[in-house]
């Protein structure tokens, strides 16, 4: 089975790419980012995710990002949207708060040295441009550039950069995370979880997920808070 590095957030979308890496035949190494965002929920939820989804290793990388990249994921100090339409979500040229600058080019530039070390050539990141048009670096011409870049910045290149998901709606990656056993109910997606660890059910993500699953037609399995 050839290796492939696959960053993990214990999201919806990240926990589906792991889910098809392995489903393409990867060994699959995952990588979680403690990048300074203010929440542990989902670094318990990657834990969850890359266990029950069989990740031959899975490694916590801290590089707290939180004293250059100013993002309401990192401070709090900036406050998470909540309650915006799904229009005013996916609006052209809408980056919302949540946005951490330069989060995925880090990101990905730490699965690449890993890959590289271990002599893998696959990277995998569940990125997607369709119901969050307004993240610059989950559109296709952020990972194409990438994957040129990683081209050049090693000793061998020879790397692919997947990104299964990046045209996908949110029910179609529900369906296929089904299809490939994902239990949902372990991933992690809301931006600002209450204290005891449930989706708050009005930020973005919480929003786009809702729409996902009963898009989907398929039970929503997510803890919200009472509201």
């Amino acid at each position: 089975m050839p290796d492939a590095v696959v960053l993990l957030s214990g999201g919806l979308d990240s926990s589906t790419a792991l889910a098809m890496a392995r489903a393409e035949g990867f060994a699959c190494h995952a990588l979680t980012v403690r990048y300074g965002q203010l929440h542990q929920v989902e670094i318990d939820a990657a834990r969850r995710v890359a266990a029950a989804l069989g990740a031959v290793e899975h490694r916590v990388v801290e590089l707290d990002l939180s004293p250059l990249a100013a993002s309401a994921l990192t401070r709090g100090d900036i406050a998470v949207p909540k309650d915006r339409t799904l229009a005013d979500i996916g609006a052209p040229g809408d980056v919302p708060s949540t946005y951490v600058p330069a989060r995925n080019t880090v990101l990905l530039s730490l699965a690449l040295a890993w890959a590289e070390t271990l002599g893998a050539r696959d990277l995998f990141v569940g990125v997607n441009v369709l119901d969050a048009s307004g993240y610059p670096d989950c559109r296709p011409e952020f990972v194409r550039a990438f994957e040129a870049l990683a081209q050049v910045a090693t000793r061998a290149g020879g790397f692919r950069v997947h990104a299964p998901l990046i045209e996908m709606t949110k029910a179609q990656i529900i369906a296929a995370g089904i299809r490939l056993g994902v239990d949902y109910g372990i991933t992690h997606s809301c931006y600002d979880p209450s204290a005891d660890g449930r989706a708050c059910g009005r930020c973005d993500a919480c929003q786009l997920r809702r729409k996902g699953f009963e898009e989907a037609q398929i039970a929503d399995p997510t803890p919200y808070a009472a509201t």
